[in-house]
C-alpha cells in the first residue's frame, strides 16, 4: 500500500479510514510494526498515498490492540527501506517503543486529503453493494492494486468475485446510497467459477 496515487479513470486513493469510537472516522496512515534503532524509533508500514504530509502533521493518534487511543507528537520521521521510522516525544527507550508496535498511526477524518475531482477513497467503495444489470451481486469487501491498468474490486456474495473497475463497466457510482451500478462483459462473473461436476470430469480424463 505504499506506492503514489493510482490515476485511473475513476481513480483511487489508498488511504483506509477506520471507524473511531467516540467521535466518527479517523484515518489510519501507517501501523507500527517493530522498534527502530535504541532511542524510542519505530518502523511503521505506510498506509497513505500521501507520505509527505508526515511533514506538517506533528499531532498524530496511537490505536492499540486494546481499541484504545494515545495522543502523540511526532518529532522527527524518515523513510527506510519503504517504511517510515517515527520518532515521537515521550518515547525515549526500546521499551517504550515496544509498546506501539501493532498500534495505528491515525489522525481525524476531518484531516484526510482533499482529492481531485473523480478520485476517491478505497475506504468509500468498501462496503458498497454492487449491481450488474440491476442485479445485486455482493458487496465490495477489498480492492487490489497490480500491473494492469483497473483495480480490482474484491466482491463478496454467493461466492468471491474479482471484477476490474475499469470506466467502461461503470454505469453509476452512488456512494452516498453505499451502491455501485455496472453493466459487465457477458462472462465475466464466470470466469473464475468452480468448475462445474461435468468440467471437473473432463479435466481428470486430460490428465489421465
Amino acid at each position: 500500500m505504499n506506492n503514489a496515487q493510482r490515476h485511473v479513470a475513476p481513480s483511487l486513493s489508498r488511504h483506509v479510514a477506520a471507524e473511531g469510537q467516540d467521535d466518527g472516522e479517523f484515518v489510519t496512515l501507517a501501523k507500527v510494526t517493530k522498534t527502530q534503532g535504541r532511542k524510542g524509533e519505530v518502523a511503521a508500514a505506510l498506509l497513505t498515498d500521501f507520505p509527505e504530509k508526515f511533514a506538517t502533521r506533528t499531532e498524530l493518534l496511537a490505536l492499540g490492540s486494546a481499541g484504545k487511543r494515545r495522543e502523540l507528537a511526532l518529532e522527527d520521521y524518515w523513510f527506510h527501506k519503504g517504511m517510515v521510522v517515527l520518532k515521537f516525544a515521550g518515547v525515549d527507550s526500546i521499551s517504550q517503543a515496544e509498546e506501539l508496535i501493532g498500534a495505528e498511526i491515525q489522525v481525524p477524518g476531518s484531516q484526510r486529503v482533499e482529492l481531485e475531482d473523480g478520485a476517491m477513497y478505497v475506504s468509500d467503495l468498501q462496503g458498497c453493494t454492487v449491481y450488474n444489470a440491476g442485479s445485486a451481486i455482493g458487496k465490495i469487501a477489498d480492492v487490489q492494486f497490480g500491473s494492469g491498468e483497473a483495480p480490482l474490486l474484491v466482491i463478496k456474495g454467493t461466492r468471491e468475485f474479482l471484477v476490474p473497475l475499469a470506466t467502461e463497466f461503470i454505469e453509476k457510482i452512488a456512494l452516498s446510497e453505499k451502491s455501485l451500478y455496472m453493466k459487465l462483459p457477458p462472462g465475466l462473473l464466470d470466469l473464475d467459477a468452480p468448475l462445474s461436476e461435468e468440467e471437473k470430469q473432463r479435466q481428470q480424463q486430460h490428465q489421465d
